[in-house]
Parts: C-alpha cells; structure tokens; sequence
C-alpha cells in the first residue's frame, strides 16, 4: 500500500488477511482488526481518504483499457447473512465511476443455468478489461450451498473445486486480478443484525424468513467454508478472511485489498492518438 492509503494500518492487510497454508477459520476472531491501529471514527476517516485514491485508480484502469490494456479486477465476496456484502458494495464500490464497473449478484440458479454447467452462468459475467467486476456471491455457491445441502456428492464437490482452480488461474492469466473475501461474521452478531431487520419496519424488506433456515446450518457451512480455504486459496488467487462484525472495520480492509491490487496493475494514462499541440492550435482558432 501506498503511504497516502496506509494511514492507520500498522501491517499490511493483503498479508494479516490472507488465509494461508494452516489458516483455521475458527482462530479468526470476527470482531477483531487485523492489522488496524486506529478506532472508529479513525477508520471512517481513513476508508473517506482512500475513496479518492481508489477512484483514481479505477479511471487509469479504465482509461487504460482504450489504449489496449487488457487488465481488469474481480472482487468476489462471500459470507453468511447479513455479513455485509452490500455495504461493501455501497461504500466502497460506489465511491468509483459506475461506468467501469460491472456488478453481478448470483442467485438461485435459472432452470437455463442448471442445464449447464456450474460455470456456465459465471464465465458471463466475468469483467471486461479495464472493468471492476464485483461478484456478490459468486461461484463458491456452487461448492458451499451444494455441501451443506447435499445437492452433490463428495465427488462432484472435489470436481468443482478443480474446476475453479483451473477457471481462476485462467482469469489471472488473462489480466484479471481476483480478490476473494470472505466477510466472516460472529453467530451473535448476526442474530443482533436480523433482529434489527424485525425491528425496523424500514429493513422489514430485507428479512428472509430462510435466513434462520440457513443459520441453523451454521456449523455446517464453517466447516464447508474451511474446505473452500484449503482447496482453492491458490497463490494466483488467494482468499482473504476479513472480520465483520465492525462494518466500518470490515469496508475499510476490503478497501485496502483493492488498493493492493490496483496498485500491483499500477494502470497507467494512455498516450494521445492525436497531436496534442495541433489540436491546441485547432481549438484556439475556432
């Protein structure tokens, strides 16, 4: 990270978030900050500052592209109910240019998409160059609903596992920085979130009834999610844990991993296709 983005961090989120060889999801405290020195307000400030920084990046890198750069950023997010994807979404991608970036939100398969393959609906959505693709939900559905539900066997599981490896490592080579986060929120918080949506006649819209169905199968997805981390954290593609029960904590580390990535591209402005100074002369005669 650059110093102008760095501010409060004391150690650099892409290396205390990442979820490598040995990580156990259950040693990750989901109310903690991982690599944060500052508090809330310190963090509302920080994540204010970083938003120009990350809007800049995201012109290069779309300016970039009209000049034939093939680079572009995928965030895939992933996390139980209520983890905060799409404030994500709104206070850190809406801080960009909507025009360079493409959002895609998967649901519950069409009866088109489950006659294909699982990957089928996902390659369609994948971000141009020059784009910042945001995957809310994503692919990993496919391997953590199916697991927990036993919509597969063991089998295809560890066949789709392979597959997502081999469709990553192709994004990559293409130009495509992935991200994978994984917002990871407490039991308790959640309960704490969904009553809120009860409490609220304002957030009564965004209560789903089955959103306790899944919280009954809690340990269930922890372990699944365990599986995801030790079958596809690649070095291409690695994932990150980022605690959640503090949004702000949470909006602000995710911040600083596409700071990471778009500065690891560092797009640059095209050059003119046109003489600068002969259209100056042009526009000063008119």
């Amino acid at each position: 990270m650059t110093a102008k983005s760095q501010h409060n961090w004391a150690a650099d989120p892409a290396h205390v978030l990442r979820a490598g060889p040995g990580f156990v999801l259950s040693g990750r405290d989901p109310q903690s900050t991982p690599g944060y020195e500052g508090m809330k307000d310190d963090g509302r400030a920080d994540l204010e500052s970083g938003l120009e920084e990350l809007a800049e990046y995201q012109e290069r890198l779309f300016a970039a592209s009209r000049g034939g750069a093939q680079d572009a950023v995928l965030l895939v997010l992933q996390a139980m109910d209520t983890a905060g994807k799409g404030g994500i979404v709104r206070h850190v991608v809406g801080g960009v240019d909507p025009q360079g970036v493409q959002l895609a939100a998967f649901k519950k398969p069409t009866e088109e998409e489950l006659a294909h393959d699982f990957l089928w609906r996902i390659q369609k959505r994948v971000p141009e160059p020059g784009m910042l693709g945001v995957f809310d939900r994503s692919h990993y559905e496919d391997v953590l609903v199916a697991r927990v539900h036993r919509l597969a066997d063991e089998a295809e599981i560890e066949r789709r596992f392979d597959a997502i490896n081999e469709f990553e490592a192709g994004l990559v080579a293409r130009g495509i920085r992935i991200v994978k986060v994984m917002l990871h929120i407490s039991y308790e918080e959640q309960a704490s979130r969904l009553r809120e949506r009860l409490d609220r006649p304002e957030k009564h819209w965004k209560y789903n009834p089955g959103d306790v169905d899944e919280r009954l199968r809690w340990p269930h997805y922890m372990s699944a999610y365990q599986s995801v981390f030790e079958r596809t954290a690649t070095e291409a593609a690695p994932w990150f844990v980022v605690p959640a029960d503090r949004k702000w904590y949470a909006r602000l580390a995710v911040q600083a991993l596409l700071l990471d990535a778009l500065e690891g591209i560092d797009p640059q402005w095209p050059a003119p296709t046109y003489d600068v100074e002969a259209e100056k002369k042009r526009l000063a005669a008119t």
